[in-house]
């Protein structure tokens, strides 16, 4: 229970975070944002505000923000159509009944001989009984009913493909942007939880099972000399321990203004190179300082960031097996081990993880941002925009390739939990 509520809460937050930046900047554009969702399939919880329709649905596989203009409209009312019209107060059409008239009281039925619903705003038509020939202007915010259904209308300034490239680019780019920002806030949390070490040679914690316990070193106590040799900085006390594993080492410690010595033998544990290296079992001295932890917050990003692309490079080159990719599957497994740590590691696990989104949001393949953002580059280097049916063709099949690795990586790890 504890992993599912892990799992929830984090992809919940990172896919929120990442839509929420594409609704921000869309709005700031003057683009119509249809839909606002969390997760795919079927609706499980919706309310409408400002013309967006927010909603929760069934599978919890990321989320998207319905622009108009993206998708082509449900419902095209062509002439000879009848419908049904009602007015605001300024005599404009505000609502348009396109079936189920009979359940509407007050509309004016109208044969429509010519409607236009992006640009010039009108319909014109035929009422009673075809003997009158009419013309109605039609408010920007208008909506058409379809089975009971109010859907409002998009006029052309309204919609994605009429803004600049940069209005478009923005709007695309915010949502990995907002990934990043996103791990710096997280991690300036951490920071501030956990606090921030200090490069000083004191003794932070002491732990359970180290021989620093046995030998009754404290928290607070200072080194002040390694063999005789003087040491200033927690990196010059570490180096020095970690350069003789299982080795006998004397220690002269300050604390509280007196000083005495005492030797201890240092453990041994496997190095990040799978040197051996010598530890005691104490840690950093820690400080809870707000401009370290931003500090930290855009830094450790940084690092991370860096990380996840040289692994991407490798995956390239071959260097890196698609069997250490993880898929929905592996992810909350890894997740479910990572809370069971605790939150300060659930906090950093959270802040790769949407590091991780945005990276690969943003790269160049079809179907993702990144491939969205090449086709308004191409756009602009162009002057003219790309066949919309021609980008659709080519954003269905890199959706399709991405759905057979991500079939692929699901398999890979449902066998890997069997092993």
């Amino acid at each position: 229970m504890n992993t599912l509520i892990a799992v929830v809460v984090i992809f919940g937050l990172l896919v929120f975070i990442h839509e929420w930046g594409h609704l921000v900047f869309a709005k700031r554009a003057g683009i119509l944002c249809r839909e606002f969702a969390i997760g795919f399939g079927p609706k499980i919880f919706s309310f409408k505000r400002n013309e967006t329709l927010y909603t929760i649905r069934l599978l919890p596989l990321g989320g998207f923000v319905r622009m108009a203009g993206e998708d082509p409209e449900m419902v095209q009312i062509k002439p000879g159509y009848e419908i049904g019209l009602l007015f605001n107060e300024a005599g404009k059409v505000n609502r348009m009944i396109i079936n189920n008239k009979s359940k509407h009281s007050n509309i004016k039925i109208i044969q429509v001989e010519k409607i236009d619903l992006e640009h010039d705003l009108f319909v014109k038509g035929y009422i009673d009984d075809g003997e009158e020939l009419v013309q109605y202007e039609i408010d920007e915010k208008a909506e058409y009913v379809y089975d009971e259904l109010a859907t409002q209308i998009a006029p052309y300034d309204r919609q994605f493909a009429s803004k600049t490239v940069g209005q478009r680019a923005l709007a695309i780019v915010a949502g990995p942007f907002m990934n990043f920002v996103l791990a710096v806030v997280v991690l300036m949390t951490y920071a501030m939880i956990a606090g921030m070490p200090l490069d000083e040679a004191v003794v932070g914690d002491v732990t359970d099972d180290g021989v620093a316990i046995e030998a009754g070193l404290e928290s607070g106590d200072r080194v002040v000399a390694i063999d005789g040799e003087q040491v200033d900085t927690w990196g010059e006390m570490t180096t020095i321990i970690q350069d003789h594993p299982s080795e006998p080492l004397e220690f002269e410690i300050d604390r509280d203004g007196e000083r005495f010595a005492v030797t201890m033998t240092t453990q041994e544990r496997l190095g990040p190179e799978e040197e051996q290296q010598g530890v005691i079992g104490v840690m950093a001295p820690m400080e809870k300082d707000f401009a370290g932890a931003v500090a930290f917050g855009f830094t450790q990003t940084y690092e991370y960031t860096k990380l996840i692309f040289e692994a991407l490079g490798m995956l390239i080159t071959g260097e890196f097996s698609l069997d250490h990719l993880a898929g929905p599957v592996g992810i909350y497994n890894y997740t479910g081990e990572v809370a069971a740590m605790g939150i300060l590691l659930l906090l950093q696990w959270a802040a790769i993880l949407s590091v991780n989104l945005g990276i690969i949001n943003l790269l160049p393949l079809p179907a993702l941002d990144g491939g969205r953002l090449v086709f308004i580059i191409l756009e602009g280097i162009r002057g003219k925009p790309i066949d919309p049916q021609k980008e659709g063709i080519v954003h269905f099949i890199g959706f399709a390739l991405l759905m057979l690795l991500m079939l692929a990586v699901t398999w890979n790890d449902i066998n890997q939990f069997f092993l």
